[in-house]
């Protein structure tokens, strides 16, 4: 640990000062040590003042945004890291460490402070076994109830059997029955696979018609992805596995989360060319990410699949024959490189970039049936305006970001607001909308195709006329990378759904000590209750739509 701020963070200055020293003056005593985190100043804390620190930045610092939780064991103590940013201005970023004993692994939860702690630290809890003081719900979320141990603990054992009681089996409804008098009714929607979301089972208790309350009970689809990472080399062994997070649609939009920390962390400079193409083969997955969430929308909320739902898919078809073309593949793309892309661009390039232009060019036709048959539909105005409502300061909260985020009125996207690839260089606009319901965040999808499409349309212009002799696709990027021993980093990317984050601490050898997920979807997911409480079962459906939730993501 250090006293200085290392010379590479990107570090506002406020009057010569940089954010690390301004905030060490806010925390005063409260800060144990200060830590060296790429990118981000790092202050070690006690477990017994987190809520402290986190009150204290969050509202006299501004730090609105709890962005992930990441929790780890090391060889003498636990820790919990809360990655701080601020909607406002994401480039502010503050890294809390709170160590804990390696005997009593116990620490103040931060849930007062940002409700999105809590289904964070759960995580933490029932994949690390870190216990969170005052949690208004500690218990596993992504394993069984019954499970014992770990799996990211040190001392896990991974052969050994999980042994159930019977007891342990038995109904789990039985101490819930409504006692005399009582109205309300336990309903179990799932788990069964709602459209293309994936396996969710959501615990509602009904009212009468109403909505009482409803717990999102997920981890059927948990596959170790973190301790897959944390198994795999930085240069060859990872970059396959980001397509599989949000399997159905944002492959390179993962893949980029990924590179984007792994960069940072070996010091890789990617060249413009290959910025270029990684911003066209992002955008184009978001496109086909919102085709299908606009289509399975509409299949959710009113059931039509034969004319909306097929329309839909009939033009992510387009989008995923150009990235067939660019990549290989239709779904696992497998495409970027740290440093760069696999491969330069297809050949005869004239007739690659024709295919985009004739895509672009039949884009707004398809929009427009889109909005006469969706948004001006009557039934699903009926269904949507007005429902679902997710107020702004709940949405910041809640860590929601993205189309959800931007339905509410949270004018956040990192591609303007923490710029990366190719971005900053191109002429598009961030799309808000302010009516915090079911229907602002639809029309957040259906406005952000159009901006996708003005963004691959600016890149296939600049690839068209790119000097042959400087189409360089990758960095010299060495074929064994080993980071310096403990550094650590947060980088993320604004995906379909939202904000994607890594966050990775090296250990002096080719793979990370450790490799942490933060999940658009998985916050998004979290919001659920708030938009359904009140609301009628028919309105949770469509609420659960409109969070364009992809269940692999969530769960990891």
């Amino acid at each position: 640990m250090s006293l200085e701020e290392p010379e590479d963070a990107e570090q506002p200055a406020v009057e010569g000062r940089s954010l690390g020293d301004e905030l060490a003056d806010l925390l005063g005593d409260h800060v144990l040590t200060r830590e060296e985190h790429l990118n981000a100043p790092g202050f070690v804390i006690r477990p017994d003042e987190v809520q402290d620190v986190l009150f204290t930045l969050r509202d006299e610092a501004g730090f609105d945004h709890l962005s992930c939780v990441t929790a780890e064991e090391r060889e003498d103590r636990y820790e919990s890291i809360y990655h701080l940013k601020k909607y406002d201005d994401p480039t502010q970023e503050v890294s809390i460490v709170v160590p804990t004993d390696k005997t009593n692994p116990v620490s103040q939860t931060a849930e007062p402070v940002y409700r999105t702690a809590d289904w964070h630290e759960r995580e933490a809890y029932d994949l690390v076994g870190i216990e969170y003081e005052g949690h208004p719900d500690l218990r596993r979320i992504l394993l069984p109830e019954t499970w014992q141990g770990h799996p990211l603990s040190m001392d896990y054992e991974q052969d050994r059997p999980q042994l159930v009681p019977l007891r342990e089996h038995a109904n789990p409804l039985q101490d819930d029955h409504t006692g005399e008098g009582g109205d309300t009714m336990f309903l179990n929607i799932g788990p069964h696979h709602p459209a293309t979301h994936g396996v969710l089972h959501l615990k509602t208790t009904l009212d009468g018609e109403q909505v009482a309350d409803v717990e999102s009970d997920i981890g059927y689809l948990h596959r170790c992805e973190e301790q897959i990472c944390q198994q795999g080399t930085y240069r060859h062994q990872i970059m396959p596995y980001p397509d599989r997070w949000d399997y159905i649609s944002a492959g390179l939009l993962n893949e980029w989360a990924y590179a984007r920390a792994a960069e940072d962390l070996a010091d890789i400079e990617v060249p413009e060319y290959a910025q270029i193409i990684r911003t066209m083969g992002a955008e184009l997955c978001r496109i086909a990410a919102h085709m299908l969430a606009v289509g399975t929308f509409a299949l959710d909320v009113y059931g039509d699949f034969t004319a909306i739902f097929m329309y839909a898919i009939r033009d992510r078809e387009k989008t995923q024959n150009i990235l067939e073309d660019l990549t290989g593949q239709r779904l696992m793309f497998n495409y970027f490189r740290l440093g760069g892309v696999v491969w330069d661009l297809p050949e005869p390039r004239e007739e690659f970039f024709e295919k985009i232009r004739d895509f672009l060019d039949d884009l707004p036709q398809a929009l427009e049936e889109y909005h006469d048959l969706i948004s001006g539909n009557e039934i699903l105005q009926m269904r949507t305006v007005g429902t679902g409502i997710l107020p702004e300061d709940v949405a910041k909260s809640y860590g929601a970001t993205g189309p959800v985020a931007r339905g509410s009125g949270v004018d956040y996207d990192l591609r303007r607001d923490d710029p990366y690839g190719y971005y900053e260089n191109l002429d598009w606009d961030v799309v808000v909308e302010d009516g915090c319901d079911n229907y602002s965040r639809l029309l957040v999808r259906l406005r952000e195709v159009e901006e996708s499409a003005k963004i691959i349309e600016q890149c296939v212009d600049l690839l068209e006329d790119w000097p042959e002799e400087d189409r360089t696709i990758q960095a010299n990027v060495p074929r064994t990378l080993k980071p310096d021993d403990d550094t650590e980093v947060y980088r993320a990317v604004e995906g379909a759904k939202g904000e994607l984050g890594i966050y990775i601490r090296s250990d002096g050898t080719d793979k990370p000590g450790r490799f942490k997920i933060r999940s658009p979807c998985f916050s998004n997911l979290q919001t659920l209750p708030e938009m359904a409480q009140g609301e009628y079962v028919p309105d949770l459906i469509a609420a659960l739509g409109s969070l364009d939730i992809v269940l692999g993501e969530v769960d990891r």
